[in-house]
């Protein structure tokens, strides 16, 4: 399964209400950082497909849910558990750093 697109709308339906873990990725096309960081949670998401979710929220068109979490830079990666936040991560990282990151707090 490849990355899910959540909106403001979908935010509590699609991340806080998920019966599995979710990555939230908060991005934006004009981010250098967030493109780089892509690539690698797309394979993620097939990596960890009924396990892990992730989810990607572009800040541009979606700015309520990422003010919600107190965003202030982008790439932000939140991951969520059983509707709360437990994790946070700021900025890009290589895909074995972001794996690491997930299995540490799954």
């Amino acid at each position: 399964m490849a990355t899910h697109a959540v909106t403001d709308d979908s935010f509590d339906t699609d991340v806080k209400n998920s019966d599995i873990p979710v990555v939230v990725d908060f991005w934006a096309e004009w981010c250098g950082p967030c493109k780089q960081i892509g690539p690698a949670l797309e394979e993620l998401a097939i990596e960890y497909d009924g396990k892990v979710k992730i989810a990607k929220v572009n800040v541009d068109e979606n700015p309520t849910s990422p003010a919600m979490l107190g965003v202030r830079g982008i790439p932000s990666l939140f991951l969520f558990k059983d509707g709360k936040v437990v994790s946070s991560k700021i900025g890009a990282a290589p895909k074995a750093a972001l794996k690491a990151w997930i299995d540490e707090s799954v």
